[in-house]
């Protein structure tokens, strides 16, 4: 029973992630499956992976209705991004196989970093999605395209899909404000935790139907539910909502690691 209390946790922690600030259910996932239930690291990505595929497309799409996307910049990002996951996938298995419970733990310490990180440095500012799409920097959308190659290894080795890498492309590089900046990562993140997906269960994860349908649902309710308050939420008190909830879950999975 404690077993699925934690996989009930994972899948609505990650929705949670997912739906408020397009990052990736591989930040809550990969540690709780790895740290608590004793999960190889490479299935946990997985499953963390096939969570990312439907939870982000529902996220994108509501954002998407709220007119927070930015559709061609997102479709070009994700296009190189694909590239990138492929070959972090297979780094990621040589990892795991080296290190088992290393990314586990770079999944839980990323967590707490994060959410730090939108307490201390919330982002405020930016355009729209009508903004976005008007402004033709040329140059910038590349950069952004080349960057995308890196946050696709980075989605491909961790598991993660790579929500907080976009949001600091699109935020800094492309100049959205945080709303847009979530709706079109997670719109990219459909695709390239579908690839990621794919890679990891070609490879030879494991696949344990139970447990993951039970954390894609789960995942997947929790992740709608967020995208709605987030669209309607005052920008300046989203960030603080997820630096709380990133704390919050980030110090629960350490202390359940080391408990158990």
């Amino acid at each position: 029973m404690v077993v699925w209390f934690i996989y009930l946790i994972a899948g609505i922690g990650a929705g949670i992630v997912t739906g408020l600030a397009g990052l990736s259910a591989a930040v809550v996932i990969t540690p709780l499956l790895t740290g608590v239930c004793k999960w190889s690291g490479y299935d946990a990505v997985t499953v963390a992976l096939a969570a990312d595929v439907l939870a982000s497309l529902l996220t994108a799409n509501t954002y998407r209705k709220n007119g927070n996307i930015d559709l061609k910049r997102g479709l070009l990002v994700g296009t190189t991004a694909l590239i990138g996951t492929a070959v972090g996938s297979w780094c990621g298995y040589l990892f795991n196989n080296a290190q088992p419970g290393g990314l586990g733990l770079i999944a839980m310490l990323t967590t707490v970093s994060l959410g730090f990180k939108f307490l201390l440095r919330p982002v405020t500012g930016g355009a729209g999605a009508e903004d976005s799409e008007g402004d033709g920097s040329r140059g910038k959308t590349e950069l952004a395209m080349l960057c995308g190659v890196g946050i696709g290894w980075v989605c491909g080795f961790t598991g993660s899909g790579g929500g907080i890498l976009m949001l600091t492309v699109f935020t800094l590089l492309l100049g959205y404000n945080l709303k847009v900046a979530v709706g079109t990562s997670t719109m990219i993140m459909t695709a390239v935790a579908l690839t990621g997906a794919v890679s990891h269960v070609a490879m030879g994860a494991a696949i344990r139907l139970l447990p993951m349908a039970a954390i894609v649902l789960t995942c997947l309710i929790s992740a709608l539910l967020s995208a709605r308050f987030a669209n309607k939420c005052e920008i300046r008190k989203l960030n603080r909502v997820i630096g709380a909830v990133l704390i919050l879950l980030g110090a629960f999975t350490l202390v359940m690691k080391y408990a158990f």
